[in-house]
C-alpha cells in the first residue's frame, strides 16, 4: 500500500490524491521537500495513489479492523443482561424507589458524600429498578463510543486532517475498548453502575466538553465553548473528585502549553476557556467540600485535612501508586492504543494534500504528556488513600484508576500518532507497518475478549441464584415474614452481607430494606 490511499472521512475542502513533494502555495510551509521543490525521500507521489480502488481499499480494511473492538463492545453490552444489583445498589434501589431521585439526591447531599450530579445519575437508573442495571452497560457502551468518536472527528477536522473513511470509528473504538475492558476488574469497571457513575463515566463525559471547544468557529460557537466548560467543571467536580483533579491538571498544562505551541491567534480563547474549565470545577468542588454529607465521609473514614497532607499519607500514596503504575505499564493490551495511534498517523493527510508532519514542539508534548498523567494519577491517589488504605492499589480497586486511564489511552494514542507521522517520512513502503498495527489492534482485543467470555458465565451463574433468592425472599415478606436468611452471591470481589466471615453486616440492613424486612440472616450458617 502507498502512502497515499486515503478517502476523506472529514474533508474541509476538495482533495486532488496527491501525497508527497512540496507545494508552492501551502502557506509558505517546508512539507519536506527541498527548496528547489524536489519531494523527500519517501513522500513522492506513488502510482495509483488517487486511484478510486486504492481509497476504497483501505477504507475497507480500516473498517474491518474496527469491527473488532466493536463487536468486543456490542458483546459486553448484550452480557449485561445479567447484571444484578450487589454492594451500594442494595442502598440506593429502596431510596429510590420510596423516595423518588430527590431522595437520593438529598441523602447524598445531607449524609453521605456531598456528590449531587453523582446522585442524579445514580437516581437516573435506579429508578428502572433492576432494569435500570441490565441497561446501564449498553447505555455507557454506546455514550463512550459516541463522546470518543465524535472527538476524534472534530479533533481531526480542527488539524485540518483528512482520513480514510472508518478510521476515526477505529480509533474511537479501540480507545473505548481498551478503557472499558483491559482491566484486571472488568466488573467494577464496566458493569457496576455505581462505580461506573463515580469513576469510568466523568472522565468520557470530561473529554464531551472538548467537542464544543474544538468545533467553535464563530462568536457564538466560542460562547457555548465556555458555557460548556463552565457548566461540566461544576458537574464533575460533584460528580467525582478525582475526575476533577485530573481536570484541573490538564487545564493547568494546556494553559502552560499555549505560551509554547499554540498560534497567538488562538490562544487567548484556550486560555479564557481553561480559566472558565477551573472555574468551574472549582466552584463544584466549593459545593462539595462544604456539604454536610462530604463532612460526614470525611469523619466516618477519618480523612480530615490533617490525615489527608500528612507525610505518612503522602508517602504510602506515592508507594500506591507506583504499584498502579507498574500494573497499567504492564498491561501489553494497552500497545493497541498506540498502534492505532500510528495507523493515524500514517493515514492522515492534510486537506491540501500534502503529508503533515509532526509537531516541533514534539519532545515538549511527550514530556508535557508524561507529567500530567503522573501528577494526575498521584494526587488520585492520594485523595483516595484515607478511605481505602493499601487497597487502593488492589486490582480489585482498579475503577479508582479509571479517572486518569482514559487520559492514559488518550497520550498512547497521541504518541502513535506523532510515531506514524515520524515513519511515514522516513519509510518509503509503510505497507507492513500498516499490517503490523492492524494485528496489533486485533490482538489487544483478544485478552479482553477471553475474559469477558468467562465473566460471562460467572454472571449468568449469579443471575440465576440471584432471581431465585429474590423470589424466595419476596414470598417470605408477602406471607408476613420479618427475618430471613439471605446467600451471599459475590462475584468480582463484590460486597455481600455477611463478609471478613460472617463478621460485617453491611450491606444487610440495605437488602432487608429492600425486600421490607426487619433483618436478613447469613444463609450459609
Amino acid at each position: 500500500m502507498s502512502d497515499g490511499t486515503p478517502e476523506t472521512a472529514v474533508p474541509d475542502r476538495p482533495e486532488d490524491g496527491n501525497e508527497g513533494g512540496d507545494r508552492g502555495g501551502d502557506r509558505g510551509v517546508d512539507r519536506g521537500g527541498d527548496r528547489g521543490g524536489r519531494p523527500a525521500r519517501g513522500r513522492s507521489r506513488q502510482p495509483g495513489d488517487g486511484r478510486p480502488e486504492k481509497r476504497r481499499w483501505t477504507s475497507l480494511w480500516v473498517s474491518a479492523v474496527a469491527l473488532v473492538p466493536l463487536a468486543l463492545l456490542a458483546a459486553a453490552s448484550w452480557f449485561g443482561r445479567w447484571v444484578r444489583p450487589g454492594a451500594d445498589d442494595w442502598c440506593f434501589l429502596p431510596i429510590v424507589r420510596d423516595e423518588g431521585v430527590a431522595g437520593l439526591v438529598g441523602k447524598f447531599y445531607f449524609d453521605d458524600n456531598g456528590r449531587v450530579a453523582n446522585a442524579l445519575l445514580v437516581g437516573a437508573y435506579a429508578e428502572f429498578q433492576v432494569a435500570g442495571h441490565q441497561w446501564f452497560p449498553l447505555v455507557s457502551a454506546v455514550l463512550t463510543l459516541a463522546v470518543l468518536w465524535a472527538a476524534t472527528v472534530a479533533a481531526l477536522r480542527r488539524a485540518e486532517f483528512t482520513v480514510p473513511r472508518g478510521l476515526p470509528l477505529l480509533v474511537a473504538a479501540m480507545m473505548s475498548a481498551l478503557f472499558l475492558f483491559a482491566t484486571a476488574n472488568t466488573y467494577k469497571t464496566f458493569y457496576w453502575p455505581a462505580a461506573s457513575v463515580s469513576h469510568t463515566m466523568p472522565p468520557v463525559l470530561a473529554c464531551a466538553a472538548l467537542i464544543p471547544l474544538l468545533t467553535a468557529r464563530t462568536r457564538r460557537g466560542r460562547a457555548f465553548a465556555l458555557a460548556v466548560a463552565l457548566i461540566a467543571g461544576a458537574v464533575l467536580a460533584t460528580l467525582s473528585e478525582e475526575t476533577a483533579i485530573v481536570v484541573i491538571v490538564v487545564l493547568a498544562a494546556v494553559f502552560l502549553l499555549s505560551f509554547r505551541v499554540v498560534p497567538s491567534p488562538h490562544r487567548a480563547f484556550l486560555r479564557l476557556w481553561c480559566a472558565a474549565g477551573v472555574a468551574g470545577t472549582v466552584a463544584g468542588a466549593l459545593v462539595l467540600i462544604t456539604s454536610p454529607g462530604s463532612v460526614n465521609r470525611r469523619h466516618r473514614f477519618g480523612a480530615q485535612t490533617a490525615s489527608l497532607l500528612s507525610p505518612e499519607s503522602f508517602a504510602r500514596s506515592f508507594h500506591s501508586f507506583a504499584e498502579i503504575t507498574a500494573i497499567v505499564a504492564g498491561t501489553w493490551q494497552y500497545v493497541g492504543a498506540i498502534a492505532v495511534g500510528v495507523l493515524l498517523g500514517l493515514l492522515c493527510r492534510r486537506t491540501d494534500g500534502t503529508a503533515p508532519r509532526p509537531s516541533a514542539h514534539w519532545p515538549l508534548l511527550i514530556c508535557a504528556g508524561v507529567v500530567v498523567i503522573l501528577v494526575s494519577g498521584y494526587l488520585c491517589t492520594v485523595i483516595a488513600y484515607p478511605v481505602f488504605r493499601d487497597r487502593v492499589s488492589d486490582p480489585s480497586a482498579n475503577r479508582l484508576w479509571n479517572d486518569y486511564l482514559l487520559l492514559y489511552v488518550a497520550l498512547l494514542v497521541g504518541a502513535g500518532l506523532l510515531l506514524g507521522l515520524a515513519l511515514r517520512r522516513r519509510a518509503w513502503h509503510t505497507g507492513p507497518v500498516r499490517a503490523a498495527c492492524a494485528v496489533l489492534c486485533v490482538l489487544a482485543c483478544f485478552g479482553p475478549a477471553v475474559s469477558l467470555l468467562r465473566l460471562d458465565t460467572d454472571m449468568q451463574a449469579r443471575a440465576e441464584k440471584w432471581d431465585a433468592q429474590d423470589r424466595r425472599l419476596k414470598q417470605g415478606a408477602a406471607s408476613g415474614d420479618r427475618v430471613l436468611p439471605y446467600d451471599r452471591l459475590v462475584i468480582s470481589g463484590m460486597l455481600e452481607p455477611f463478609s471478613k466471615g460472617g463478621s460485617s453486616y453491611w450491606p444487610g440492613e440495605c437488602v432487608a430494606q429492600y425486600y421490607r424486612l426487619d433483618r436478613v440472616t447469613d444463609g450459609s450458617r
